[in-house]
């Protein structure tokens, strides 16, 4: 792990209007830089298995199982690289900070370039340090950036909570077009705030969620630490949607940097 100094993101302007990611009162606490020759586990857990026998398929179909070898997860040219294949078995990557003390608020940002292929489901997302409220998804779950392959160049940012998932249709979120997601690194983030998230893609704004007058955990359970996930998942309930493009295999997630912020109020 290597901490840098405070790096602004920068977004292009549709109109003078547009809101976009400031570095105002946002102090850099902590980021991987992903410049070291081996993937850093004092930081990321890696996560291995099909989430096999509690809860095969991650909960929703998904096909891959996750393994920690170079093939599949790598430190290359100073880039994380997850690498979905196809062979006898359908393997992929998923690490996690869930071994650090977590974060509560902030500004939780990557530089990415995403695969693409039908069937390929890259993720930037945070889940709870503990289930405070219950488990999923009563604790909560902010996704940061998700793509699906069948939909090329749409990026989306959601959050789940016990009234919004997507179980029951009901999950709050939306999207942005990024036609060159799978050909050009983006910066994708979230600003957390006890009251109000905010999504942004190279600095612009593009969806935003605010608790509610009288809402409580049901609606605005994230009150609490999360921690940060990357994975690339293949098939599944919505990856795998529209099938699995086997031609399109190997995939690549590469992950220039992750790097959280917050104020100092937050810290």
């Amino acid at each position: 792990m290597t901490l840098m100094k405070l790096v602004s993101v920068a977004g292009v302007l549709a109109a003078m209007s547009t809101a976009v990611l400031s570095d105002d009162g946002y102090e850099l606490v902590w980021a991987d830089e992903f410049d070291g020759p081996e993937l850093n586990t004092n930081v990321w857990r890696v996560v291995k298995g099909n989430g096999c026998p509690t809860n095969c398929g991650f909960g929703n179909n998904e096909l891959q199982a996750y393994r920690g070898g170079e093939k599949n997860l790598r430190v290359q040219d100073g880039k994380l690289v997850i690498e979905a294949r196809m062979g006898n078995k359908v393997t992929s990557a998923k690490i996690t900070t869930q071994d650090m003390p977590g974060w509560i608020y902030g500004r939780f940002a990557m530089r990415a370039k995403l695969p693409s292929g039908v069937g390929t489901w890259p993720a930037f997302w945070m889940m709870p340090k503990a289930a405070s409220y219950g488990p999923w998804p009563k604790s909560g779950e902010i996704d940061i950036m998700e793509h699906v392959g069948y939909n090329p160049g749409q990026v989306h940012g959601t959050i789940h909570t016990e009234a919004y998932n997507h179980k029951i249709g009901t999950q709050k979120g939306d999207f942005m077009q990024v036609p060159d997601a799978a050909e050009v690194f983006h910066d994708y983030a979230v600003e957390w705030e006890e009251d109000e998230i905010r999504w942004y893609i190279d600095g612009q704004e593009y969806y935003r969620i605010e608790k509610e007058a009288g809402d409580g955990h049901a609606e605005w359970p994230l009150d609490h630490p999360f921690y940060v996930i990357l994975n690339l998942a293949v098939g599944g309930d919505w990856g795998g949607a529209e099938g699995v493009d086997k031609a399109a295999f190997p995939a690549r997630f590469e992950v220039d940097w992750v790097r959280v912020w917050q104020k100092t109020a937050d810290k």
